[in-house]
């Protein structure tokens, strides 16, 4: 963990007039400590060597007053700038995040870790509070308040100042040490935290499964077992914590005791005036405790650093960037020609040897086995990955151009994509989206009797009707009061509905009954009749059975058994806006 991470400055600009406000207010604070310093053996000398009275020193001591009075008022405006710092830090960083967890689609840590990134972004950045407003203040004045010592007693006593400065580097060197220990503390206990975030999330969406099962009191001991892990991970960092301030303490308190002795000793011997003795005596503990106070305030703010380095490998995970062509309106053909995928850091490409093409009114279904790259090869249609060979273009014309040279938001834009588990999204926030929203949110506010007629064609039509609220219904973000069969035709409506010229499905019978799998397979059909790209992933036979063409994927065979968990999100919650 770096004392102050130059990524900080990168991705939470207001830190850079924060730091600037800092140093400004430590150099006026290290200019009060040496005042306060002077002033305070002054008082002392007089009073006790030359027998002053209250009259004689009142000035002085008033200004000594003032100089306290002063150093409060300092570090009040520091706290105030630290908390208002803190807070637009968060919000930056918080919305960088998100914004490149969303970027990064189906490939990224929103996608494969959901629980553990809704905990570093909410809990996990709300712990940068402390590293703003102890933390890194007190980095600044460990900097300015030492060096303002040294050269002050410099002008004093060289001996003491010889002594301070071989001790005081001793301090930051046990820091690295312990940050060195508390780093893999920290690490772990994050770990911790991101698993029990991931199962805690798990538990909640598939709850009303588990319940009718009768296997929900069945996690309550997986979920005491992860919580007692972290709780003794948190108590390990409060531990490594607690210990280091004693060595710190333990450190400046024999560095002290060293000035002291041998300014008490020359002092004996008549080497040194007495008033310079106090004062340098006074002044030696100020050059150690601002470096005291870091190793202090570092551990509370571990928890935060710990955090905002897993925001920053996100922020610097790379996105497919795309390029600036844009396809001619028009029918849209895919084409794949020996295609290979490979995810960063895996020697086995999750997807090889692909070649089809994909031409406007035809459904091309993807079949194979688990983890053959199915939805590997939906993402990187999509843009979020980038081929490792082969060809992957897409044609409104004669011309066909590399998928990763067309400008991403307008390729995405003439795509439908139906998610296995469907989400709806809201237009805000704050509001439950109604069922007319979500359906027909991607065509922008369309007609209550286009929405009927796409709801029909899905097959759902006549269950929505019998809801109360019909088009009304509001609707929570995982589709609560709905089936996932429900959620799924919804899903293939608002598909319906778009204006996309290629239409992505991924398994949308999955959970439906026969009947209304047939209902699903004559909309996919119409699609198809209307000049839409239909590429779908398919097991069910109806499906293989309406399809032009068959296209088979298979797993490389030194693949990885698991390698197509890390294909699609298990609750692809980030893409699924129709309209992609």
């Amino acid at each position: 963990m770096r004392p102050l991470d130059p990524r900080l400055l990168r991705y939470a600009r207001s830190t850079r007039g924060f730091i600037g406000i800092a140093v400004v207010l430590g150099v006026l604070t290290a200019l009060i400590v040496i005042a306060q310093a002077r002033l305070l053996a002054d008082v002392i000398v007089r009073v006790s060597s030359e027998g002053a009275g209250w009259s004689d020193v009142r000035d002085t001591v008033l200004l000594l007053a003032a100089a306290f009075v002063a150093r409060a008022l300092i570090a009040w405006l520091s706290e105030i700038a630290a908390v208002r710092a803190s807070a637009r830090a968060k919000q930056q960083l918080r919305s960088a995040t998100l914004e490149h967890v969303l970027a990064l689609g189906p490939t990224g840590p929103g996608a494969t870790d959901p629980g553990g990134t809704a905990a570093l972004v909410t809990r996990g950045i709300d712990a940068l509070d402390g590293y703003y407003a102890r933390y890194l203040p007190q980095l600044v004045l460990a900097v300015i308040v030492p060096v303002a010592v040294l050269l002050t007693v410099l002008g004093q006593d060289v001996l003491s100042t010889v002594i301070i400065a071989v001790t005081l580097p001793l301090i930051p060197i046990f820091m690295a040490l312990i940050g060195m220990y508390t780093k893999s503390q920290v690490d772990r206990q994050w770990k911790t935290l991101g698993v029990l975030s991931g199962h805690f999330l798990d538990l909640v969406s598939g709850l009303p499964t588990l319940k009718a099962f009768g296997r929900a009191k069945s996690q309550v001991e997986a979920i005491r077992a992860i919580g007692d892990r972290y709780r003794s991970t948190t108590m390990g960092v409060l531990r490594v914590s607690f210990l280091s301030s004693l060595a710190l303490e333990f450190l400046a308190t024999i560095s002290v005791a060293l000035v002291a002795v041998s300014v008490g000793l020359r002092l004996a011997e008549g080497q040194i005036v007495y008033g310079v003795a106090l004062f340098v005596l006074i002044l030696a503990p100020e050059a150690y405790l601002p470096l005291r106070l870091v190793g202090q305030h570092f551990h509370a703010a571990a928890e935060g650093l710990g955090a905002a380095d897993r925001m920053f490998t996100i922020l610097e995970t790379p996105v497919p960037a795309g390029g600036s062509t844009v396809l001619p309106s028009g029918p849209v053909t895919v084409h794949v020609e020996d295609l290979t995928v490979a995810y960063p850091g895996r020697a086995t490409p999750a997807l090889a040897g692909v070649t089809f093409t994909a031409a406007p009114g035809t459904v091309t279904a993807i079949v194979g086995g688990s983890g053959g790259g199915k939805s590997t090869l939906l993402s990187a249609v999509l843009g979020f990955l980038t081929p490792t060979d082969g060809i992957l273009g897409a044609s409104a014309g004669e011309e066909t151009c590399d998928i990763s040279d067309l400008e991403m938001a307008a390729w995405r834009r003439r795509i439908a994509w139906v998610p296995q588990r469907a989400h709806l999204p809201s237009r805000s926030l704050s509001e439950r989206p109604t069922i007319a929203d979500a359906v027909g949110l991607s065509a922008g506010g369309i007609a209550a009797d286009e929405v009927w007629v796409a709801l029909d064609e899905a097959g759902v039509g006549d269950e929505i009707r019998a809801l109360p609220d019909g088009l009304d219904t509001a609707l929570a973000a995982d589709g609560s009061g709905l089936s996932i069969g429900q959620l799924q035709r919804l899903s293939l409506a608002r598909a319906l509905l778009a204006d996309a010229d290629v239409v992505l499905l991924d398994e949308p019978t999955a959970a439906l009954d026969p009947a209304t799998e047939s209902a699903v397979v004559a909309a996919i059909t119409r699609l198809a009749e209307r000049g839409r790209t239909v590429i779908v992933v398919a097991h069910r036979p109806s499906l293989l059975e309406a399809a032009t063409q068959l296209v088979r994927v298979e797993a490389p065979e030194s693949a990885d058994p698991g390698a197509d968990s890390k294909e699609t999100p298990p609750i692809g919650h980030q893409i699924q806006r129709v309209g992609w």
